[in-house]
């Protein structure tokens, strides 16, 4: 390549990312994910645009997998295993029983309304029915949103992606005409089991490395921690399990164990799913081609509607009734099952393997995915508030971060009190952290000064503790705690709720 070819490569890339960059905190204001914003950016460039010309769909497919299996590790490894515990059951119950009910109503509903047969039909409820992790992640995790709630819809989005790849690989594959539906069955479950257990295992063994090596640099962790869950992903491919689901309990295994820098782990692999996003996004944009859009537009209003209005509620209402969900926290459930890039990189799938009318699936899906997330991202948070899953104002959550000091075994957090929280008002000697934890610095209104135990923290302090490395999650705890109860929540949230006093909102002192 010439070097002045290489120059505006390399021009044009670092303008794109820093545009992707800079439309992050504009698709977070508007509610939106920024999937969006990058599908966009990728349709600009393309045909249409700058008239950059990219129709490598099996290309497509394989870097898509890729930038998937990042974005998968990614949401395992910031996922807090005891968060989703409780509601592992029902998420998996989502993502197995509930995937295969809303594949069987959008294709019964698409072989009913549209002009199609039953392959396409399967193909098009198949690859429409599974929700985005990053989509999901993106948009939850700025809603003050119940915990428990935001649980059930991440560990959904995430469990869901590879029982969905699988059946998009059978149907479009030989085994459609080879195999019955019992054979897609075991091949669907046999992949889901092995995933599972090859990226607990592989993660395991990491973990377990990673405890006793002494690598000569910081950095080089977060690499050996990304090269585990990539090698789950390997090894679970090799062995004929779903290397998806690999990545994603590998990163679960990876995020919920004491790995040494963690604070440049967590930092590394968010920039590298960040990165994927974008990159993946963009990339799909430029293979989509406007002109065939319009076209697509009443099949995909089909598809989605009978997908989002009719398929995904009834699934949900089978899956959760019998775990005793409220009908309300279902219907916010259902409305929560946003669409991303996992759908437009399943539409890829069929337009590799040269299936008939792939062409028309991938339009569609993406049209679909377009339409429906600028209806449902911007009313997720109306629909938290009346279907009572918004948390109540004063209890959203506090921000936590921390960073590690290898020689003391101790730890520096950083506490950002925010407008809402009944952390403004307490004392500092009131929020009763442990034995050994010093509130060392606080920033207040751009002055910085060391906070005695009677100075009443406000709303927009910014906090810097530090204390032993093993007493971080009681930290961690304590704080949620009081941001949610006031100064009394050491007491407060383990009485009866009938006899909780009404006066203790730990607002601030006159």
């Amino acid at each position: 390549m010439d070097p002045a070819d290489l120059n505006a490569v390399v021009l044009l890339g670092a303008a794109v990312l820093l545009a992707a960059v800079a439309a992050v905190r504009i698709s977070t204001r508007a509610g939106l994910p920024s999937l969006l914003v990058y599908l966009a950016i990728g349709l600009a460039l393309g045909e249409s645009g700058l008239g950059l010309q990219f129709e490598d769909a099996e290309l497509t497919q394989v870097l898509g997998n890729v930038a998937l299996a990042m974005i998968l590790a990614e949401g395992g490894f910031t996922t807090q295993w005891s968060a989703i515990r409780p509601v592992a059951p029902l998420a998996g119950v989502l993502a197995t029983l509930g995937v295969l009910v809303s594949v069987a109503v959008t294709s019964g509903l698409v072989l009913l309304l549209l002009d199609v047969d039953l392959r396409t039909a399967i193909v098009l409820g198949a690859v429409a029915s599974s929700t985005d992790a990053a989509a999901v992640f993106s948009v939850l995790r700025q809603l003050p949103v119940r915990g428990r709630l935001r649980a059930v819809v991440e560990a959904e989005s995430g469990f869901n992606d590879p029982p969905v790849i699988i059946l998009v690989t059978v149907v479009t594959s030989d085994a459609w005409n080879s195999s019955g539906a019992l054979g897609i069955a075991g091949q669907i479950g046999y992949q889901l089991l092995a995933g599972v257990a090859l990226g607990f295992a592989v993660a395991r063994c990491g973990v377990w490395l990673l405890a006793r090596s002494a690598l000569p640099a910081s950095g080089l962790y977060p690499l050996a921690t990304l090269a585990i869950a990539f090698l789950a992903f390997a090894v679970s491919g090799i062995a004929g399990g779903s290397p998806i689901m690999a990545i994603y309990v590998a990163g679960l295994v990876l995020g919920n164990s004491r790995l040494p820098h963690r604070a440049a782990t967590d930092s590394f692999v968010e920039g590298l799913a960040w990165l994927a996003q974008i990159g993946l996004f963009i990339l799909l944009g430029l293979l989509a081609s406007p002109d065939r859009l319009l076209d697509a537009l009443p099949t995909a209003l089909i598809v989605g509607g009978a997908l989002t209005l009719v398929a995904r509620p009834l699934s949900v209402l089978l899956c959760a009734t019998p775990f005793g969900v409220p009908w309300r926290d279902q219907a916010f459930i259902s409305w929560a099952g946003l669409r991303g890039a996992v759908p437009i990189v399943l539409a890829t799938i069929p337009m590799s393997v040269g299936l008939p009318g792939a062409e028309r699936v991938f339009d569609v899906v993406f049209l679909l995915v377009v339409l429906f997330t600028l209806v449902q991202g911007p009313t997720l948070p109306w629909v938290a508030r009346r279907t009572g899953a918004a948390l109540a104002v004063g209890a959203r959550d506090v921000t936590i971060d921390s960073a590690p000091l290898e020689d003391l075994d101790a730890t520096l957090l950083q506490l950002s009190v925010p407008p809402d929280s009944r952390i403004a008002g307490v004392e500092v000697a009131e929020l009763r952290l442990p034995e050994g934890t010093a509130v060392a610095l606080a920033l207040r209104e751009g002055r910085l000064f060391v906070p005695a135990d009677t100075t009443v923290l406000r709303a927009g302090d910014h906090l810097l503790i530090a204390a032993p490395r093993d007493a971080r999650p009681e930290i961690e705890e304590r704080l949620r705690r009081v941001s949610r109860d006031g100064r009394l929540a050491g007491w407060y949230s383990r009485l009866p709720p009938r006899v909780r006093p009404l006066t203790a909102t730990g607002g601030p002192r006159p």
